[in-house]
């Protein structure tokens, strides 16, 4: 017997070293299926329970900027659109489109009317297109970078929804004598309503305004409390706008120093340039066909400011063979002739106006036709998200203004060239794209569109805001720091 029974205790140890065998092995199999699993997907940080700007439920994440609207009442924004279209006629240039909007409208209850097809407004429409995303229910905003939160302890920014274009455009269109002034001035009435409401807010006094942003496009968009706002995030066209309403153009006696809001005020630190909406249609690279033109120009001959440049490229220009150079508005029939213009020329002329860029710049690059930028002191946007010198061409002032210059440079340019601009500018079209294909812009926003670049800009800003919010709490009381925000 003995020899059996040792034989089922041997056996039984046997057993028990496969089994613990079997089970190490299971156990380091699995552990090595977790790690590589978890190896696979991107690594996120979670805040610290001492951030002052970000909610401890919610993860760091890259890819969204939080922003939180600032409540104002619809009078301010969607309710300007049916101020506007409520009116019986606009006596402003290029206004036969949206007569046939009014007509089609006027038996209509809707609650997000379209934004004016006027090409003075439209072409600063930004402020619709931004608020239409973030309007959007949040399943359907799945494409959009700027993720909307309601509690302003998480928000990184806060959004003022104020159609400060509307509200400047709809006074210089019914009683533009008042603009300069504060009595009788209904535009300036809502801007002060706008800042009023904003400043008593809790969000505005923990930054200073810092965070919050507002869009300026229009040059004369919230003119008279700009000094108030200057310290905010400010989405601009360029940094020209920066003047107050032109004198001479009013009936006064030219610039003077005093008509100048300080450059100060605005900074590639902390604002961000936008594009203006392109007011033509996109040409896919599929849809070209030969360009016998070299050099294509419509618009105002005389402009003011940096602009007085044009006038003189104009008389340079206009009896060169190859060249094209149109006196024109943007009204229907202008349009059509910019259409046919910019799509069978090789080149489109892009100096200043009276203010550094124009919506002039993407209608080209929608049209696949080459830019020539004149203007020593341009501010384009996305700069460091695109490479305008990919496709487009810069000139300096001093070149453009000598004798032949101009059109000798631009033939040197060669087919292969010319081809390959044309691709590059093809690929960046989508980026300048501001609506979104849904009725009020309520809707899925293209994912490579302006709106989303916006927000991705703001975002890049982040940091120094963030730095310059806590730099102000802790300045004693009475004690003034200059603002230094002049930068290139």
């Amino acid at each position: 017997m003995a020899p059996k029974n040792g034989f089922f205790t041997s056996t039984t140890a046997s057993t028990s070293l496969t089994s613990i065998f079997l089970l190490f092995t299971f156990l380091f199999t699995l552990s090595l299926f977790l790690f590589f699993l978890i190896g696979s997907y991107h690594h996120i940080d979670y805040p610290s329970s001492s951030s002052p700007l970000i909610s401890q439920n919610h993860l760091i994440t890259l890819d969204s900027i939080k922003v939180y609207v600032s409540e104002l009442p619809r009078s301010l924004n969607y309710g300007l659109l049916d101020k506007y279209w409520s009116f019986d006629s606009d006596s402003r240039l290029g206004s036969d489109a949206d007569r046939e909007i009014r007509s089609s409208l006027s038996h209509k209850t809707l609650e997000i009317l379209p934004y004016p097809e006027n090409p003075l407004i439209k072409q600063y429409s930004a402020e619709y297109w931004i608020l239409g995303d973030l309007s959007t229910p949040l399943e359907e905003r799945t494409t959009s970078f700027a993720k909307r939160v309601f509690d302003v302890e998480e928000a990184d920014v806060v959004f003022v929804p104020f159609f400060a274009t509307v509200s400047a455009e709809m006074q210089l269109g019914m009683a533009k004598g008042v603009f300069r002034k504060k009595i009788g001035n209904e535009d300036y009435e809502r801007q002060r309503k706008v800042v009023d409401l904003v400043k008593k807010s809790k969000a505005w006094k923990r930054s200073g305004g810092r965070d919050h942003v507002f869009v300026l496009t229009d040059p004369v968009a919230m003119w008279h409390v700009r000094a108030e706002i200057a310290p905010a995030i400010l989405l601009v066209v360029d940094f020209g706008g920066w003047y107050r309403l032109d004198s001479k153009s009013s009936g006064g006696g030219g610039n003077s120093s005093s008509d100048l809001i300080q450059h100060t005020q605005v900074s590639l630190l902390k604002d961000v340039i936008i594009p203006y909406s392109h007011l033509l249609p996109r040409l896919h690279l599929s849809e070209n066909k030969n360009r016998d033109t070299l050099l294509y120009f419509k618009g105002a001959k005389h402009r003011h400011r940096g602009g007085l440049v044009r006038e003189k490229l104009w008389d340079l220009l206009v009896d060169k063979p190859g060249v094209i150079m149109e006196e024109g508005f943007p009204n229907a029939t202008g349009r059509e002739q910019s259409i046919k213009g910019m799509r069978s020329s090789e080149f489109c002329l892009n100096p200043a106006g009276d203010t550094p860029t124009s919506c002039r710049l993407f209608d080209a690059i929608q049209s696949l036709c080459i830019p020539v930028i004149v203007s020593d002191n341009i501010e384009l946007p996305f700069e460091g998200m695109v490479d305008y010198s990919e496709f487009s061409v810069f000139v300096a002032v001093s070149d453009a203004l000598k004798p032949n210059w101009l059109v000798s440079h631009l033939r040197s340019f060669s087919r292969e060239q010319k081809d390959t601009f044309r691709r590059k500018m093809a690929e960046a079209q989508p980026i300048f794209q501001y609506e979104n294909g849904h009725y009020g812009g309520i809707g899925p926003i293209p994912e490579d569109g302006a709106v989303n670049h916006i927000w991705r800009k703001v975002h890049q800003k982040l940091p120094l805001i963030k730095e310059a919010i806590v730099r102000e709490k802790r300045r004693p009381p009475g004690v003034s720091i200059p603002r230094r925000c002049h930068c290139t």
